[in-house]
């Protein structure tokens, strides 16, 4: 039996003696099974002696902690075994003392203001109160305090749950919470009547609506018609229990744009299994199906890249024969001749087919870009002449120029064909007339205009502008302006080349371009062409007019298509040189090595050939004859030359299809071009 010690530590409590007094003092049933005497009194103690053994039974096998305390002192007057078990201490450890002068509960009444407040109100709680064990270790628990009589005293019982696995638990839901909460994935929460019951960050991000704005909205806010109904089909399966996996759709934001989106339902049960609404994940993604789209765009380029080269390749030659044996038969029919007029409609049809191909291969990267110091406005004032020609008179036409522009690294003819392209563009936009403006200017681009501009880097720019007073273009065109193929113009108008061979141009020299538009207002490209700070080139140009130039050196003409290899011999030799040919590589070398006469002075070689390519070549040539000069031809050019489509200085180049008289040209002047050391 328990001893009580209330009036150890309060004289004026009296002394317990029996079991009316205290749950803390409770005696055990008597042995003896001889029934008492059957008197009232007799079997009202005994009655109470059972409910108080049943209480004691309760407060030993409770699953809580449990302190019975003095309520005048605080002092402990009994513990359970699940508080000295929880905490460590022996049951003689904490019987007899204060409260608060046990390490373990130092925070639970640490004052006695909080003892006063108990003792006046009768009941204390702490939801969460950290307590410490006798083994120092730190413990959560939930304290609920109350004062009741017991006998003629007052007396507390604190009931002490270990509440650490919960708090635990309570702790991970909240980490869930916010990870939930603050996820850049829109999760919503709704009704199985699709009203809105959570809208977490994310979602305000995404859709554009705070959580105030949508909770207890239906969730029908964000779709168009036809997803709406996709929706509900969806949510049929939802109410059964069923996931549905995530899939792509498409939703309005709040300021009426369509964005499109991958989402996910799961539906959210109780334990029974009965769906109690569902819950939404989805992310935006518009950007990625627009790189998609750029992606498969792409695939789709080099796909036609490789098809224009492999095209051009054949092609080129084809033209080649027919330029050139139409320009050898109109030197023989001399200018008098009325077949004249039908081999200036084959040379005419020849130089169309020339452009288009071009254009493919520029667009497609397979064309050569052979790019020196110019001054942008020197470019312009060459050109205005002939663009003047390229617009009608009922159209005002200015070049403003920029009072000292920089320099820049390009290609001097390529920048003629994007003025070109634009020009033709801007004339077409005003079929009644209006004004067209071409600008240089020097400019200096910064980080943020870098970052808003796709392409653009920060530095220092020299731009061409071309504005025109038009039409203008809507978003959408906008939005497809440069992808190949694609054209406004009426069939058999345009080729859709136009614009991406000019942006393709214009990356190849380091640049990017940018396009302002609105519809009735007109339309501005600017052109921004990296500053360099080096000095024009000035090399002198060879005089392309009167007799064609002769020679009498000797050349090794190395080209596997038959009928070209016949007119390039046939159009040297007419010119005086003695010309051995080949087929290939491999041919070629053999030529070079049993040839017996006069030094072979020049090799003038296709660039890509089954066996032996020209450059494999002439490396093996110049190696073995230092002195030998190397003029490369090709209908396209790919890395073997010419290292992202850009030539090596000192590289000497004809593009085909190429006319005799460029060819005698192009020959003489490699001829008489001193060797580079």
């Amino acid at each position: 039996m328990n001893t009580p010690l209330c009036q150890e530590y309060s004289p004026a409590y009296p002394r317990v003696v029996n079991t009316k007094d205290s749950v803390a003092s409770l005696p055990s049933l008597p042995d003896d099974p001889t029934p008492r005497p059957d008197t009232s009194a007799g079997k009202s103690e005994q009655a109470l002696i059972a409910s108080e053994l049943s209480y004691r039974r309760l407060f030993e096998a409770a699953k809580d902690g449990i302190l019975i305390l003095e309520a005048d002192t605080g002092c402990i007057r009994d513990v359970n075994p699940y508080l000295t078990e929880m905490l460590g201490f022996s049951h003689a450890e904490l019987v007899g003392t204060p409260i608060w002068e046990l390490g373990p509960f130092k925070d639970i009444i640490s004052n006695k203001i909080k003892f006063g407040e108990l003792q006046q109100k009768g009941y204390v709680r702490y939801e969460n109160l950290p307590l410490e064990t006798k083994a120092g270790h730190r413990i959560a628990v939930e304290f609920v305090s109350n004062v009741y009589q017991a006998g003629d005293c007052n007396v507390i019982q604190c009931n002490v749950r270990d509440i650490t696995e919960r708090d635990a638990a309570e702790q991970e839901r909240l980490r869930l919470a916010a990870i939930i909460e603050y996820s850049d994935e829109a999760i919503v929460s709704k009704t199985p009547e699709g009203i809105i019951t959570g809208w977490n960050h994310g979602a305000e991000k995404e859709y554009g609506y705070t959580a105030e704005e949508m909770l207890g909205r239906s969730i029908s806010l964000l779709f168009p018609p036809a997803q709406y109904q996709e929706y509900l089909q969806l949510m049929k399966r939802v109410r059964k229990g069923e996931s549905i996996p995530a899939f792509e759709s498409v939703r309005i934001r709040k300021d009426g744009t369509l964005i499109d989106v991958s989402v996910g339902i799961i539906p959210v049960e109780n334990r029974d299994g009965k769906v109690l609404g569902a819950s939404k994940y989805s992310h935006d993604i518009t950007r990625i199906k627009s790189l998609e789209a750029q992606f498969i765009e792409a695939q789709k380029m080099e796909v036609v890249g490789q098809l224009a080269g492999g095209v051009a390749h054949d092609f080129n030659n084809i033209l080649a024969v027919i330029m050139g044996y139409s320009e050898l038969i109109a030197t023989k029919l001399g200018t008098e001749s009325p077949l004249q007029e039908f081999i200036k409609e084959i040379s005419d049809a020849c130089d169309r087919a020339v452009g288009l191909t071009q254009q493919l291969l520029v667009f497609s990267r397979k064309h050569t870009v052979q790019p020196v110091v110019l001054d942008l406005g020197h470019v312009v004032k060459d050109l205005e002449t002939m663009l003047r020609r390229l617009i009608g008179e009922n159209m005002e036409f200015t070049v403003i120029h920029a009072e000292e522009p920089g320099h820049i690294m390009a290609d001097s003819g390529y920048i003629g064909q994007v003025l070109m392209n634009l020009v033709v563009n801007a004339r077409d936009a005003m079929p009644e007339g209006g004004r067209l403006v071409i600008g240089t200017s020097n400019s200096s681009l910064g980080e943020s205009h870098a970052k808003t501009h796709g392409g653009a880097v920060a530095g220092e720019y020299v731009m061409l502008s071309v504005s025109d007073t038009g039409t203008g273009m809507t978003d959408e065109v906008k939005a497809h302006l440069f992808e190949a193929f694609f054209t406004t113009k009426p069939k058999g108008k345009g080729t859709g080349l136009g614009l991406a061979t000019c942006q393709t141009i214009i990356q190849q020299s380091g640049g990017h371009i940018d396009v302002c538009s609105e519809v009735g207002k007109g339309t501005t490209f600017e052109i921004y062409f990296p500053r360099v700070d080096l000095p024009l080139d000035v090399a002198a140009k060879p005089a392309w007019g009167g007799p064609l130039p002769r020679g009498t050196e000797t050349l090794l003409v190395v080209e596997d298509d038959p009928s070209v290899r016949h007119l390039a011999r046939s159009v040297l030799e007419a010119q005086g040189y003695e010309v051995l040919t080949a087929s290939n590589g491999k041919d070629g070398l053999l030529a070079a090595s049993e040839y017996k006469g006069s030094p072979i002075c020049l090799v003038v070689t296709d660039v890509i050939m089954p066996q032996m390519g020209g450059k494999a070549m002439a490396e093996w040539l110049v190696s073995t004859y230092p002195d030998l000069k190397i003029l490369f031809t090709s209908g396209y050019m790919d890395d073997a030359i010419a290292p992202h489509g850009v030539f090596e200085p000192g590289v000497s180049f004809l593009p085909k299809p190429y006319s005799p008289s460029i060819l005698a040209r192009k020959v003489r002047e490699v001829l008489d071009t001193p060797l580079q050391t």
